[in-house]
């Protein structure tokens, strides 16, 4: 239940309102625009990157899984520079799209369906020609996933729903007033941020190519004066929790009480210092203090079930440093923070000092935003923060 009220909220945020600029202008305004739609067909097909023991052949067919191929339906809308934001975004379309997936080993893995949120925008025009780039956040369901026994080999997706991201580059070109044949190629993953294991993830590069039809005739894009960018300074404040599993495989409990494992909370909060450098982009440097009840964890077993027993206290904290880019939107924001922990507990097999920190955020208001960041190591998920924060900008 859990699982599955994350992923409606990431649905809901990344459908609503997709990545337009934050302008600090009255112009700013996101809307679908019902004259401007478009509707394409995508084929993609590619490798699968060999990052956990399934995909490399340890399956019940002893096949290694190494390719995929995804059809999908995307519903997209054109900006036009009715407002100053979709001008500072060099004009971008952004959308839904909904995919099946095969990765050609149904009876483990399932015919998962995707669903997310897009933005697509221009890097450079020429002619009928454009690049671009597409970054993608949504969600996926039907996976087959882990049980330990009847789909005991699949330690790549734990739940039966598990999110999905997606970047890459795309060349477009209008091949009518109408038609355009746009082709490229992206990086997926699929995760469901470590709410529940095995969850190694699978990772995908694949080239696609699709044919959109413009249900309108070719926009003539509005050219408003931009006015001059005053760069300043912003404290972010923010707290988190979450939740994290953990499997215990030598306890003596009964096989599926044993892969339902023990489940630990996280709470943390964070200091940020940013510079916005442009109307869409800021840099800046954090450190976050977190609570992290997994670590050094310890369990027993009581009638046949898993009961946790508290450890040290303070052995629980973590603390890590990091730079930040963010991504600006008007509501949205995506922030990308390579992070370094300076303080935490030496344990056994415990997961890398580096590791990373992806943000999608939503500003409720000039002050209040909520957000979810996966923590992230050599792309497996650590686990996922459910962020409220205030901002100060000066």
């Amino acid at each position: 239940m859990k699982l599955k009220f994350t992923l409606l909220l990431i649905v809901s945020i990344t459908t609503s309102s997709l990545l337009p600029a934050q302008t600090d202008s009255t112009d700013t305004h996101i809307q679908w625009n019902w004259n401007k739609l478009s509707l394409s067909g995508m084929y993609q097909g590619g490798m699968i990157m060999p990052t956990n023991i399934f995909v490399r052949g340890s399956n019940a067919h002893s096949v290694i899984i190494d390719d995929y191929q995804s059809f999908a339906i995307k519903l997209s809308s054109q900006t036009t520079g009715e407002h100053l934001w979709e001008q500072i975004c060099n004009y971008p379309s952004w959308g839904i799209s909904v995919s099946a997936l095969n990765f050609h080993n149904s009876a483990e893995i399932g015919i998962p369906i995707a669903v997310h949120g897009f933005i697509n925008a221009p890097i450079i025009r020429y002619n009928r020609f454009a690049l671009n780039y597409e970054l993608g956040f949504g969600v996926t369901f039907n996976w087959k996933s882990f049980n330990p026994i009847s789909n005991k080999y699949n330690v790549a997706i734990g739940a039966g729903e598990a999110f999905m991201s997606d970047a890459g580059v795309n060349v477009s070109y209008e091949l009518t007033d109408h038609i355009d044949l746009v082709g490229g190629a992206s990086f997926s993953h699929f995760s469901n941020g470590a709410i529940k294991l095995p969850n190694f993830g699978i990772n995908a590069i694949a080239p696609k190519v699709s044919l959109k039809y413009n249900f309108y005739e070719r926009p003539k894009y509005i050219k408003q004066k931009v006015p001059k960018f005053n760069p300043k300074n912003e404290w972010i404040f923010s707290t988190f929790a979450g939740i994290k599993n953990i499997i215990y495989d030598s306890l003596d409990v009964s096989v599926s009480e044993k892969y339902k494992g023990a489940f630990f909370p996280i709470y943390g909060a964070s200091i940020l210092f940013n510079r916005q450098i442009s109307y869409s982009s800021k840099i800046g440097i954090g450190m976050t203090v977190n609570y992290n009840e997994s670590i050094n964890a310890q369990v027993a077993v009581d009638k046949g079930q898993i009961v946790d027993i508290d450890g040290k206290f303070i052995d629980a904290f973590q603390v890590s440093v990091y730079p930040s880019y963010e991504i600006c939107a008007d509501k949205i924001s995506v922030v990308l923070q390579p992070a370094f922990y300076i303080i935490r507990k030496t344990t056994k097999n415990q997961s890398p000092v580096f590791h990373q920190r992806i943000m999608i955020k939503y500003h409720i208001s000039d002050h209040i935003f909520a957000g979810i960041t996966l923590r992230d190591y050599s792309m497996h998920a650590d686990f996922v923060e459910w962020t409220l924060g205030y901002r100060i900008s000066k």
